[in-house]
């Protein structure tokens, strides 16, 4: 609106944000969302505390700004997307049958999950859980399974200073070798490799695990 000042009616206030890095898991997520969201008539209070915040030079600042960032963007991405989910896991989250194994795997991937253990928690038969799963989220569970692991692991091996043996503890992997080898699989570099060159953009062209 040219130079309307922008405390007048009619000024356009522009509010940018951006995120400085991007996770292995942020990434799996990107794959399930549109390119572009345009949200119109969306009100929400964060947006004026988020306008005020940028301006009130205090202790704490950055962190909070980090935070109602991501407040905001989980609230844009609910206004845009609704009840229409886009497709991928993020769809199979309501099934009554995928979304219950998908939650055990995202909350505790530590734990030794086979397709017979899964079934037996979403209530059906190993066969019927298999088919629908594949079906829902595109990816037969123990591959998704695997996926998951090894964004985990990826995001914990470039973001932490956790040793080998940690990191495999934490995603189901009985000893480090076990790990080296399945991350080594998927993203095409070893763990040492990946800590020092932090190279998450491989993660968009690496093969699915088998």
């Amino acid at each position: 609106m040219g130079n309307v000042p922008a405390d007048t009616p009619d000024a356009t206030v522009m509010l940018i944000g951006t995120y400085a890095g991007e996770t292995s898991v942020g990434a799996r997520l990107l794959t399930q969302l549109p390119d572009n969201v345009v949200i119109s008539d969306f009100e929400s209070p964060l947006i004026g505390l988020l306008a005020a915040e940028l301006v009130n030079d205090r202790p704490g600042q950055e962190a909070v700004l980090d935070r109602l960032l991501d407040l905001l963007l989980v609230s844009c991405l609910r206004e845009a997307l609704g009840d229409n989910h886009t497709q991928g896991w993020l769809a199979a989250e309501d099934d009554p049958v995928a979304g219950p194994a998908l939650r055990l795997i995202h909350e505790h991937p530590q734990e030794p999950w086979t397709v017979q253990s899964l079934a037996t928690h979403a209530r059906v038969s190993r066969a019927a859980f298999a088919r629908r799963f594949t079906e829902k989220v595109g990816e037969p569970p123990l591959t998704y399974l695997t996926n998951w692991r090894m964004a985990l692991a990826a995001d914990l091996v470039a973001g932490t200073d956790l040793t080998l043996e940690a990191v495999s503890g934490r995603v189901g992997y009985a000893s480090p070798f076990a790990l080296s080898a399945a991350f080594k699989r998927v993203h095409g570099v070893s763990p040492a490799r990946y800590r020092t060159h932090g190279a998450v953009s491989q993660l968009r062209t690496s093969p699915p695990a088998k």
